[in-house]
């Protein structure tokens, strides 16, 4: 009953961010966005991690975050390893590839990297401000990519907060002229980024779950660099200055290759 209830507060974790990466960025701008090369390029390296797992049986233990193991590259590496099985394993690659596209297209393709190298890093560090080293990063076994997506997924949620959404932003994207509207929505998509640290914070004192540890984490972060960047982030340029290549453009392409391979 204890796994149960921890894996169904984590995933409920991820659908809170989820939804606060598409009202940050908005739901009805995806298709006329750019590829999130950043996005693609961190999901490619995790799909390379399982392929090595695959062909090479002792990848787990060379890489891993064992620290019984010696080894400074473990910390990097290990994000790159799965180690839930199959199913584990499609669940952290595809949150992976979902957050840092909301992330690519609101940070940018440089903060987005640098965010997630902090959920790498950090963590550790900070749990040792705490003395809480035994639960850093990854709550289970030395591997997998989901603190670091949690921590990048946070700090979306502090974006969320302090921004209040792409609707209000960019009206056309939206559909909604009405000020009170726009303002109840606002208020929606605030209380929504406010329960990912919320949750988090209960998750990790009910149960020492990690993935609302590093959240809260990330959640301090990206505020603080929403206040850093906020004049130089233009998270609609996509929308204003149309990309040669987008997701619809790339997607429908891809559909009807199939169609007529089929």
């Amino acid at each position: 009953m204890d796994i149960v209830l921890f894996n169904v507060t984590t995933a409920a974790l991820m659908v809170l961010m989820f939804k606060g990466g598409l009202a940050l960025v908005g739901q009805n701008t995806l298709t006329a966005r750019r590829i999130p090369w950043a996005a693609v390029a961190l999901t490619a390296i995790a799909l390379g991690g399982v392929a090595l797992q695959l062909c090479w049986s002792g990848a787990m233990g060379a890489f891993d975050a064992d620290p019984a193991k010696s080894g400074w590259w473990r910390v990097v590496t290990s994000v790159f390893m799965q180690n839930g099985g199959i199913g584990g394993a499609a669940w952290n690659i595809a949150t992976l590839a979902v957050v840092a596209a909301f992330a690519d297209w609101f940070w940018g393709a440089p903060l987005t990297l640098g965010l997630f190298a902090a959920g790498i890093l950090l963590p550790e560090q900070i749990d040792k401000l705490w003395g809480q080293t035994s639960h850093s990063t990854d709550p289970r076994n030395f591997a997998g990519s989901s603190g670091a997506t949690y921590f990048l997924g946070a700090t979306l949620a502090a974006a969320l907060l302090l921004h209040g959404g792409a609707d209000q932003r960019l009206g056309r994207a939206g559909g909604e002229d009405d000020g009170a509207a726009d303002g109840k929505a606002v208020r929606i998509n605030r209380l929504l980024a406010f329960g990912v640290p919320a949750l988090g914070l209960a998750m990790w004192f009910a149960q020492e779950n990690g993935h609302g540890l590093v959240s809260a984490y990330g959640f301090v972060l990206g505020a603080l660099t929403w206040a850093a960047f906020r004049t130089v982030l233009h998270p609609d340029r996509d929308l204003r200055q149309a990309p040669r290549t987008t997701v619809g453009a790339l997607t429908g392409l891809v559909g009807r290759r199939a169609g007529n391979a089929g």
